[in-house]
């Protein structure tokens, strides 16, 4: 009788391995993903409008302006809109090798993202960088800091809590991965 080589597993075994491969690499890209657009959200809650808050507010609102005008680009447009999808298409690859409580973790995160990044972003932010984009930056300190304060609270606000639920969700990728 012929041996069978070590290194020979029978195409189902190969079948899976590559499964719970291909599994473990969109986990990672999940974390990466998720990870990306979190540091992009926290770092505006640590530094960049405190920086803004502590500026001339003429020049903070410009400067905001100029940032929201360029945020859209083909940089931020993947981590931002690509995150829930890549972290449900690592559910999805978690489920098929029955590793349901990572499928559960990323396909929670994926919702959880969808909710609190995308949704809060699109239905809040986005319109109020809209409306301070349509402003005229006044000459007047007083009306400029109206303006700002009027501004920045708020937005702070919302983007905290987007900041917060996307570090949710980050967790939830890294969970999801470990359970891979």
């Amino acid at each position: 009788m012929p041996t069978i080589p070590a290194a020979y597993a029978p195409p189902r075994q190969q079948s899976s391995a590559i499964a719970t491969t291909s599994a473990k690499a969109a986990g990672l890209a999940a974390l990466i993903f998720s990870g990306a657009i979190f540091g992009f959200f926290y770092a505006w809650v640590c530094s960049t409008m405190w920086g803004l808050d502590a500026t001339d507010p003429r020049v903070a609102i410009a400067a905001m302006q100029a940032m929201n005008g360029s945020v859209r680009n083909a940089v931020f447009a993947p981590a931002f809109f690509g995150t829930p999808f890549v972290l449900w298409i690592a559910a999805l690859l978690a489920w098929r090798v029955d590793r349901f409580a990572a499928a559960r973790a990323f396909g929670l995160g994926g919702l959880v993202y969808a909710l609190g990044g995308m949704i809060l972003t699109m239905s809040v932010n986005v319109p109020m960088n809209e409306a301070l984009a349509l402003i005229v930056v006044p000459t007047d300190l007083t009306a400029a800091q109206a303006i700002w304060d009027d501004y920045s609270g708020p937005w702070q606000v919302y983007n905290i809590t987007r900041t917060v639920l996307i570090g949710v969700a980050l967790g939830l990728a890294g969970l999801g991965l470990m359970r891979l």
